[in-house]
C-alpha cells in the first residue's frame, strides 16, 4: 500500500470530523438567531477547530500506541510459545493450513518449512488468531499530525466566509455551499480505498453531514427560542 493509501483513513477521519463539527456550531448559532452571530461563529469556530483538532490528534496517537503495544505483547507471547513448544505450534499451523484447503501431508511439510523462519511463522499465527500482524505498528506521530492538519484545514473552510465578510444572511448560504462541497469531496476520496462509486461515496458523506447540521440548526432554534422566552 502506498503512503497516501496508508493515511487516507486519517485524512478522511480528521477532515470529516473537522468540517461537520465546525459547521454544526455555525448552524447552531444561526438557528439560535443570537446577537452578533458573525463574531460568535468566528470565536467558537476557531476555538473548536484548534481544541478539537488537538484532542483528536492526541486520541489518535494514544489509541494507535495502545494498539501497537498490544500487538507487540501478543507477538512476544507467540514467540515464547514457539520457542517452548515447537511441535505443538507446528501442529497448530498444520491445522490452519488444512482449513485453508491444503492436504494433510502438504500442510505438515509446509508448516515444518515455515517454522525455519520463526518471525514469519509467528506473524502467520498472529494474523490467523488475532487478525493482526507484528508489522502493523504504523507511524504514530505522523498519523496524529495528519489527523490534526486535516481537521484544522477542513474545519476552517466553513468559517472562511465569515472571516471575509460581515453580512450574515448570504454568508451562511456560502458556508453551507462550501461545507457541502468539502463533504462531497471527502466522501469521494474514500472510493480510493473502497473502490465504490465516488459519486455514491460523496453523497453518503454529504447526507450524514447534512443530517448533523440539521440537528444542530434545530437545537439552536429550540434553545434560542427557549432562552429568549426566559
Amino acid at each position: 500500500m502506498t503512503s497516501g493509501g496508508r493515511y487516507i483513513k486519517d485524512i478522511v477521519y480528521g477532515a470529516n470530523d473537522g468540517v461537520i463539527t465546525t459547521f454544526a456550531i455555525i448552524a447552531g448559532v444561526a438557528g439560535a438567531n443570537i446577537a452578533d452571530p458573525r463574531s460568535t461563529i468566528i470565536v467558537l469556530g476557531i476555538a473548536n477547530v484548534l481544541a478539537d483538532g488537538f484532542s483528536m490528534a492526541a486520541s489518535s496517537y494514544l489509541g494507535a500506541k495502545s494498539e501497537r503495544d498490544v500487538v507487540r505483547k501478543e507477538y512476544h507471547d507467540e514467540e515464547l510459545e514457539i520457542a517452548g513448544d515447537q511441535e505443538g505450534e507446528c501442529r497448530e499451523m498444520t491445522q490452519l493450513l488444512c482449513e485453508e484447503g491444503y492436504a494433510d501431508a502438504d500442510a505438515s511439510s509446509l508448516a515444518q518449512l515455515m517454522l525455519k523462519n520463526k518471525p514469519f511463522f509467528a506473524d502467520i499465527l498472529m494474523h490467523e488468531e488475532f487478525d493482526v500482524s507484528s508489522h502493523e505498528r504504523g507511524h504514530l506521530i505522523t498519523g496524529s499530525v495528519i489527523t490534526f492538519v486535516s481537521f484544522v484545514c477542513a474545519g476552517m473552510l466553513p468559517i472562511v466566509p465569515f472571516l471575509v465578510s460581515s453580512g450574515i444572511t448570504n454568508i451562511f448560504l456560502y458556508s453551507i455551499a462550501s461545507t457541502g462541497i468539502v463533504l462531497f469531496v471527502l466522501g469521494s476520496l474514500r472510493s480510493i480505498i473502497t473502490k465504490r462509486s465516488f459519486i455514491l461515496s460523496g453523497l453518503e458523506m454529504l447526507s450524514i453531514g447534512g443530517f448533523a447540521a440539521m440537528i444542530a440548526y434545530g437545537v439552536g432554534m429550540f434553545l434560542g427560542g427557549a432562552l429568549g422566552a426566559l
